[in-house]
Protein backbone atom coordinates (compact mmCIF):
# COMPACT_ATOMS: atom_id res chain seq x y z
CA UNK A 1 0.00 0.00 0.00
CA UNK A 2 2.89 2.17 0.63
CA UNK A 3 3.26 3.02 -3.52
CA UNK A 4 -0.08 3.96 -3.53
CA UNK A 5 -0.43 7.91 -3.95
CA UNK A 6 -2.58 9.06 -1.23
CA UNK A 7 -1.96 13.05 -1.57
CA UNK A 8 -1.95 14.82 -4.91
CA UNK A 9 -1.52 19.14 -5.45
CA UNK A 10 -4.02 21.10 -7.01
CA UNK A 11 -1.53 20.71 -9.80
CA UNK A 12 -2.36 16.97 -9.93
CA UNK A 13 -6.09 17.57 -9.94
CA UNK A 14 -6.04 19.95 -13.03
CA UNK A 15 -3.73 17.83 -14.69
CA UNK A 16 -5.69 14.50 -13.77
CA UNK A 17 -9.71 16.34 -14.33
CA UNK A 18 -8.52 18.99 -17.32
CA UNK A 19 -10.09 21.48 -14.50
CA UNK A 20 -8.07 24.50 -14.16
CA UNK A 21 -6.38 25.21 -10.77
CA UNK A 22 -8.01 28.62 -10.36
CA UNK A 23 -11.66 27.15 -11.30
CA UNK A 24 -10.69 24.65 -8.77
CA UNK A 25 -10.30 27.17 -5.88
CA UNK A 26 -12.89 28.98 -6.70
CA UNK A 27 -15.24 25.70 -6.55
CA UNK A 28 -13.72 25.22 -2.86
CA UNK A 29 -14.61 29.01 -2.08
CA UNK A 30 -17.93 29.60 -3.80
CA UNK A 31 -19.60 25.81 -2.96
CA UNK A 32 -17.69 24.32 -0.67
CA UNK A 33 -16.90 20.94 -2.89
CA UNK A 34 -13.76 19.23 -1.42
CA UNK A 35 -12.05 19.27 1.37
CA UNK A 36 -8.60 19.59 1.18
CA UNK A 37 -5.62 19.29 3.74
CA UNK A 38 -3.25 22.02 4.66
CA UNK A 39 0.75 21.42 4.84
CA UNK A 40 2.29 23.05 7.35
CA UNK A 41 3.41 25.66 5.12
CA UNK A 42 -0.32 25.81 4.09
CA UNK A 43 -0.37 24.53 1.01
CA UNK A 44 -3.44 21.93 -0.21
CA UNK A 45 -3.49 18.93 -0.68
CA UNK A 46 -6.21 16.41 -1.50
CA UNK A 47 -6.74 12.89 -1.35
CA UNK A 48 -8.02 10.08 -3.35
CA UNK A 49 -11.66 11.12 -2.49
CA UNK A 50 -11.04 14.33 -2.90
CA UNK A 51 -9.71 13.49 -6.74
CA UNK A 52 -12.58 10.87 -7.19
CA UNK A 53 -14.91 13.19 -6.31
CA UNK A 54 -13.13 15.68 -8.82
CA UNK A 55 -13.50 13.95 -11.72
CA UNK A 56 -17.11 12.49 -11.25
CA UNK A 57 -18.11 16.59 -11.24
CA UNK A 58 -15.76 17.35 -13.99
CA UNK A 59 -17.69 14.55 -16.27
CA UNK A 60 -21.36 16.18 -14.87
CA UNK A 61 -20.09 19.62 -15.46
CA UNK A 62 -18.83 18.26 -19.45
CA UNK A 63 -22.34 17.12 -19.74
CA UNK A 64 -24.45 20.48 -19.26
CA UNK A 65 -24.78 20.04 -14.77
CA UNK A 66 -23.71 23.72 -13.08
CA UNK A 67 -21.43 23.55 -10.71
CA UNK A 68 -24.29 25.26 -8.58
CA UNK A 69 -26.62 22.36 -9.16
CA UNK A 70 -24.05 19.55 -8.68
CA UNK A 71 -22.71 21.76 -5.06
CA UNK A 72 -26.08 20.98 -3.63
CA UNK A 73 -25.68 16.94 -3.96
CA UNK A 74 -24.22 14.92 -1.80
CA UNK A 75 -21.27 11.87 -3.10
CA UNK A 76 -24.04 9.37 -3.31
CA UNK A 77 -26.39 11.69 -5.53
CA UNK A 78 -23.21 12.91 -7.77
CA UNK A 79 -22.31 8.89 -8.35
CA UNK A 80 -25.66 8.14 -9.17
CA UNK A 81 -26.26 10.93 -11.62
CA UNK A 82 -22.82 9.85 -12.96
CA UNK A 83 -24.59 6.36 -13.31
CA UNK A 84 -26.97 7.50 -14.88
CA UNK A 85 -25.83 9.05 -17.59
CA UNK A 86 -25.45 6.08 -20.24
CA UNK A 87 -24.98 8.08 -23.84
CA UNK A 88 -21.94 6.80 -25.74
CA UNK A 89 -19.61 9.50 -25.42
CA UNK A 90 -20.40 9.24 -21.60
CA UNK A 91 -19.34 5.58 -20.80
CA UNK A 92 -15.78 6.83 -22.65
CA UNK A 93 -15.30 9.83 -20.44
CA UNK A 94 -16.29 7.49 -17.14
CA UNK A 95 -13.61 4.87 -18.55
CA UNK A 96 -10.90 7.53 -19.07
CA UNK A 97 -11.47 8.79 -15.35
CA UNK A 98 -11.57 5.23 -14.39
CA UNK A 99 -8.61 3.85 -15.83
CA UNK A 100 -6.88 6.98 -14.31
CA UNK A 101 -7.74 6.02 -10.56
CA UNK A 102 -7.41 2.46 -11.41
CA UNK A 103 -3.46 4.04 -12.83
CA UNK A 104 -2.77 6.00 -9.69
CA UNK A 105 -4.29 3.42 -6.84
CA UNK A 106 -2.37 0.29 -8.77
CA UNK A 107 -6.50 -1.04 -9.07
CA UNK A 108 -6.12 -3.97 -11.22
CA UNK A 109 -9.57 -5.16 -10.08
CA UNK A 110 -10.87 -1.38 -10.74
CA UNK A 111 -8.96 -1.60 -14.64
CA UNK A 112 -10.73 -5.16 -14.98
CA UNK A 113 -14.13 -4.00 -13.83
CA UNK A 114 -14.02 -0.78 -16.75
CA UNK A 115 -12.55 -3.20 -19.43
CA UNK A 116 -15.50 -5.95 -18.98
CA UNK A 117 -18.09 -2.74 -18.66
CA UNK A 118 -16.74 -1.40 -22.26
CA UNK A 119 -16.44 -4.73 -23.73
CA UNK A 120 -20.31 -5.09 -23.42
CA UNK A 121 -21.18 -2.87 -26.61
CA UNK A 122 -17.57 -2.21 -28.17
CA UNK A 123 -15.20 -4.75 -29.71
CA UNK A 124 -11.80 -5.07 -28.64
CA UNK A 125 -10.68 -2.03 -31.17
CA UNK A 126 -13.23 0.06 -30.75
CA UNK A 127 -11.91 -0.14 -27.34
CA UNK A 128 -8.45 0.16 -28.27
CA UNK A 129 -8.94 3.40 -30.54
CA UNK A 130 -11.95 4.98 -28.53
CA UNK A 131 -10.26 4.84 -24.69
CA UNK A 132 -6.87 3.22 -24.70
CA UNK A 133 -5.49 5.24 -27.38
CA UNK A 134 -6.95 8.82 -25.51
CA UNK A 135 -5.89 7.58 -22.27
CA UNK A 136 -2.77 6.31 -23.30
CA UNK A 137 -1.54 10.10 -25.17
CA UNK A 138 -3.24 11.53 -21.67
CA UNK A 139 -0.56 8.95 -19.74
CA UNK A 140 2.61 10.86 -21.55
CA UNK A 141 1.06 14.85 -20.96
CA UNK A 142 0.57 13.31 -16.75
CA UNK A 143 4.35 12.02 -16.87
CA UNK A 144 5.69 14.85 -18.13
CA UNK A 145 4.12 17.28 -15.24
CA UNK A 146 4.80 14.79 -13.19
CA UNK A 147 1.68 14.49 -11.74
CA UNK A 148 2.43 10.56 -12.14
CA UNK A 149 5.53 8.55 -11.83
CA UNK A 150 7.24 5.88 -14.57
CA UNK A 151 5.52 3.27 -12.23
CA UNK A 152 2.13 4.14 -12.59
CA UNK A 153 3.11 3.99 -16.09
CA UNK A 154 4.30 0.61 -16.20
CA UNK A 155 1.60 -0.73 -14.32
CA UNK A 156 -1.06 0.43 -16.68
CA UNK A 157 0.42 -0.02 -20.11
CA UNK A 158 1.10 -3.37 -19.22
CA UNK A 159 -2.10 -4.25 -18.34
CA UNK A 160 -3.30 -3.05 -21.41
CA UNK A 161 -0.63 -5.18 -23.15
CA UNK A 162 -2.16 -8.35 -21.81
CA UNK A 163 -5.38 -7.50 -23.18
CA UNK A 164 -3.62 -7.11 -26.51
CA UNK A 165 -2.06 -10.25 -26.31
CA UNK A 166 -5.55 -12.36 -25.32
CA UNK A 167 -6.77 -10.87 -28.48
CA UNK A 168 -4.06 -11.37 -30.44
CA UNK A 169 -4.20 -15.19 -29.52
CA UNK A 170 -7.69 -15.54 -30.39
CA UNK A 171 -7.81 -13.77 -33.83
CA UNK A 172 -4.38 -15.93 -34.61
CA UNK A 173 -6.63 -18.79 -34.97
CA UNK A 174 -8.98 -17.47 -37.46
CA UNK A 175 -7.24 -14.49 -38.92
CA UNK A 176 -5.09 -16.92 -41.48
CA UNK A 177 -2.88 -14.63 -43.94
CA UNK A 178 -4.09 -14.19 -47.58
CA UNK A 179 -0.55 -12.14 -48.75
CA UNK A 180 2.75 -12.90 -49.10
CA UNK A 181 4.41 -9.92 -48.40
CA UNK A 182 6.20 -10.85 -44.51
CA UNK A 183 5.85 -7.55 -42.36
CA UNK A 184 8.44 -7.52 -39.50
CA UNK A 185 8.46 -5.67 -36.94
CA UNK A 186 10.93 -4.48 -34.17
CA UNK A 187 12.27 -2.13 -32.09
CA UNK A 188 15.36 -0.66 -32.11
CA UNK A 189 18.12 -1.07 -29.53
CA UNK A 190 17.74 0.57 -26.28
CA UNK A 191 13.83 0.82 -27.45
CA UNK A 192 11.59 -0.68 -24.87
CA UNK A 193 8.18 1.25 -25.21
CA UNK A 194 6.77 -1.66 -27.06
CA UNK A 195 2.65 -1.37 -26.47
CA UNK A 196 2.35 0.75 -30.08
CA UNK A 197 4.02 -2.11 -32.04
CA UNK A 198 2.33 -4.99 -30.17
CA UNK A 199 -0.73 -3.17 -31.00
CA UNK A 200 0.49 -2.81 -34.57
CA UNK A 201 1.06 -6.35 -34.73
CA UNK A 202 -2.60 -6.94 -33.48
CA UNK A 203 -4.07 -5.07 -36.32
CA UNK A 204 -1.80 -6.70 -39.28
CA UNK A 205 -2.81 -10.05 -37.84
CA UNK A 206 -6.38 -8.89 -37.66
CA UNK A 207 -6.25 -7.82 -41.31
CA UNK A 208 -5.35 -11.53 -42.40
CA UNK A 209 -1.27 -10.19 -43.11
CA UNK A 210 1.42 -12.27 -42.74
CA UNK A 211 3.57 -10.46 -39.21
CA UNK A 212 5.91 -11.37 -36.99
CA UNK A 213 7.27 -9.22 -34.27
CA UNK A 214 10.75 -9.57 -32.77
CA UNK A 215 10.59 -7.85 -29.52
CA UNK A 216 12.59 -4.96 -28.14
CA UNK A 217 16.08 -3.59 -28.72
CA UNK A 218 16.80 -5.72 -31.52
CA UNK A 219 20.39 -5.16 -33.53
CA UNK A 220 19.95 -4.30 -37.19
CA UNK A 221 22.28 -7.23 -38.04
CA UNK A 222 20.08 -9.29 -37.03
CA UNK A 223 17.65 -8.64 -39.79
CA UNK A 224 19.86 -10.53 -42.29
CA UNK A 225 18.44 -14.16 -40.91
CA UNK A 226 15.63 -13.23 -42.32
CA UNK A 227 16.70 -11.66 -45.49
CA UNK A 228 18.07 -15.05 -46.53
CA UNK A 229 14.73 -16.61 -45.71
CA UNK A 230 12.15 -14.41 -47.20
CA UNK A 231 12.00 -11.84 -50.81
CA UNK A 232 9.24 -10.20 -50.02
CA UNK A 233 9.35 -8.30 -46.63
CA UNK A 234 8.60 -5.32 -45.10
CA UNK A 235 10.10 -3.75 -41.97
CA UNK A 236 8.13 -1.52 -39.14
CA UNK A 237 10.09 -0.17 -36.15
CA UNK A 238 8.64 2.37 -33.49
CA UNK A 239 10.46 4.94 -32.11
CA UNK A 240 9.93 6.33 -28.59
CA UNK A 241 13.11 7.24 -27.07
CA UNK A 242 15.54 5.61 -29.66
CA UNK A 243 17.37 5.70 -31.47
CA UNK A 244 19.17 8.53 -30.36
CA UNK A 245 19.88 9.90 -33.99
CA UNK A 246 17.25 8.58 -36.36
CA UNK A 247 19.40 9.64 -39.53
CA UNK A 248 22.07 7.71 -38.50
CA UNK A 249 19.79 4.68 -37.81
CA UNK A 250 19.01 5.20 -41.44
CA UNK A 251 21.98 4.68 -42.73
CA UNK A 252 23.10 1.81 -40.48
CA UNK A 253 19.70 -0.13 -42.39
CA UNK A 254 20.59 0.51 -45.56
CA UNK A 255 23.66 -0.12 -44.90
CA UNK A 256 23.07 -3.69 -42.87
CA UNK A 257 19.76 -4.59 -44.64
CA UNK A 258 19.34 -3.31 -48.09
CA UNK A 259 22.84 -4.82 -48.94
CA UNK A 260 21.36 -6.38 -52.25
CA UNK A 261 17.80 -4.36 -52.66
CA UNK A 262 15.99 -1.67 -50.84
CA UNK A 263 13.81 -2.75 -47.98
CA UNK A 264 10.85 -1.09 -47.23
CA UNK A 265 10.57 0.12 -43.61
CA UNK A 266 7.43 1.51 -41.53
CA UNK A 267 7.93 3.93 -39.20
CA UNK A 268 6.01 5.47 -36.17
CA UNK A 269 6.28 7.24 -32.88
CA UNK A 270 6.81 10.50 -31.30
CA UNK A 271 10.58 10.60 -32.04
CA UNK A 272 9.81 10.97 -35.66
CA UNK A 273 8.97 14.58 -34.37
CA UNK A 274 12.52 15.31 -33.97
CA UNK A 275 13.64 14.99 -37.52
CA UNK A 276 12.87 15.97 -41.00
CA UNK A 277 11.63 13.45 -43.16
CA UNK A 278 11.42 14.91 -46.26
CA UNK A 279 15.21 13.68 -46.94
CA UNK A 280 14.38 10.51 -46.16
CA UNK A 281 15.10 7.81 -48.76
CA UNK A 282 11.98 6.59 -50.71
CA UNK A 283 11.39 3.27 -49.38
CA UNK A 284 11.36 4.60 -45.84
CA UNK A 285 8.02 6.06 -45.11
CA UNK A 286 6.64 7.95 -41.86
CA UNK A 287 3.06 7.43 -40.72
CA UNK A 288 1.85 10.38 -38.00
CA UNK A 289 -0.69 7.92 -36.67
CA UNK A 290 -2.16 4.36 -36.48
CA UNK A 291 -5.18 5.23 -38.51
CA UNK A 292 -3.64 6.71 -41.35
CA UNK A 293 -1.54 3.52 -41.62
CA UNK A 294 -4.61 1.27 -41.51
CA UNK A 295 -5.95 3.10 -44.51
CA UNK A 296 -2.87 2.34 -46.40
CA UNK A 297 -3.51 -1.48 -46.27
Amino acid sequence: MELIKQNFSIKDLENLTGIKAHTIRIWEKRYNILNPDRTATNIRTYDSSNLQKLLNISFLNEHGYKISRISKLNDEEINKMVKNINAKASNENRALNALKLSMINFDEELFNTTYEGLRKDKSFREVFHQVFLPFLGNIGMLWQTDTIKPIHEHFIVDLIKQKIYLHLAEIKKTNKPTRDRLYVLFLPENEIHDIGIIYLYYELIYNHRNAIYLGPSLPLSDLSYLIERHEDICFLSYFTTSPVNINTFIKEFEKQVCRKKNYELLLFGQKLKEVDTQNFPPFIKKFDNLNQFLLSL
